[in-house]
């Protein structure tokens, strides 16, 4: 089965696959591309001749030879845009995204079909949305994106309501993707669709949105009274997201797995990289007992008195 019958979206199994001869670009052309793997994915696509992929820094996984690597101002949508300043701007909208500065732009230099794989920050899934599907725009959460075609516009889209910035749980900006192309964003944990009907309502937790059309209203709710807002656990206010439109909804926000593993992490001794053992300093013993104490990783410089280990 094709990329193009499943519509661009994953919901679990191997991935979504579009090495099919009889529809390898999916409907409508466009790029060809595998994802594979289960909790820990990657994306594998296959650029024809003079083909060019854009995908954040640090997310290549491999390439074949003749696929070069440039470092890009902004997104690389829109070439003609050839002034530093011009460049600067684009890039300038990305960092106010939540984005890095630069961009990398992956492109097949050879006369026969090349692959290039990026692989997910961490443990979730990757959506191939294909924008002509969804009205040519997404608007998703911010650092979601992974890569796209060289042609989609990458850009920022401000809340209009103030509370909304405040409390929607991605400030004032989100990430606009505007094309005709496949899209690539990747949320945590697994992924749940849903399809809202005219001035149908869904209340959700704001770091779980991963991305909506543009046709969905965006707003937030209190998740009820004093007490609810204090011990409920839930923060004080709720995504409602408006149809008509679609959406995209996250298990695993990265937010929520950093704090898990913040929570349980081991308490952080000051000093130099590495392993640290912190002694028991109840124990009036002054033998060098390894058994007591709680064991701690450090990170960082040395700060003690210059002496290279």
């Amino acid at each position: 089965m094709s990329a193009g019958d499943k519509g661009g979206s994953f919901l679990g199994g191997g991935g979504v696959s579009s090495w099919a001869a009889s529809a390898q670009r999916g409907e409508g052309g466009g790029l060809s591309f595998e994802i594979q793997g289960h909790e820990l994915q990657f994306l594998e696509a296959e650029l024809r001749p003079g083909e060019a992929i854009v995908a954040e820094a640090g997310q290549m996984m491999f390439k074949d030879a003749p696929v070069s690597m440039e470092t890009i101002f902004g997104d690389g949508s829109e070439p003609q845009e050839t002034g530093f300043f011009g460049k600067l701007l684009g890039g300038a909208k990305r960092v106010l995204s939540g984005a890095t500065l630069f961009m990398t732009r992956f492109a097949n230099t050879s006369g026969a079909p090349a692959r290039v794989a990026f692989s997910a920050p961490y443990p979730g899934k990757i959506l191939a949305l294909r924008l002509d599907k969804y009205g040519g725009e997404l608007v998703c959460q911010r650092e979601t994106f992974l890569a796209a075609p060289q042609g989609v516009k990458i850009d920022i889209a401000f809340q209009k309501k103030i509370l909304t910035g405040l409390f929607g749980g991605e400030g004032f900006i989100m990430q606009r993707l505007v094309g005709h192309d496949w899209v690539f964003v990747h949320a945590g944990g697994m992924v749940v669709e849903r399809e809202l009907a005219p001035g149908q309502e869904l209340h959700v937790d704001a770091g779980c949105l991963v991305a909506q059309t543009a046709t969905v209203g965006f707003d937030v709710v209190p998740v009820g009274g004093v007490k609810s807002m204090i011990f409920g656990g839930e923060g004080f206010f709720f995504a409602r997201l408006v149809g008509p439109g679609h959406v995209w909804l996250q298990s695993m926000p990265i937010s929520r797995l950093a704090g898990q593993i913040l929570a349980r992490a081991p308490a952080r001794v000051e000093g130099g990289a590495g392993f640290s053992w912190e002694k028991d300093k109840e124990s009036g013993s002054g033998a060098d007992d390894s058994s007591s104490g709680d064991a701690s990783f450090t990170w960082g410089d040395s700060g003690s008195d210059g002496n290279d280990a």
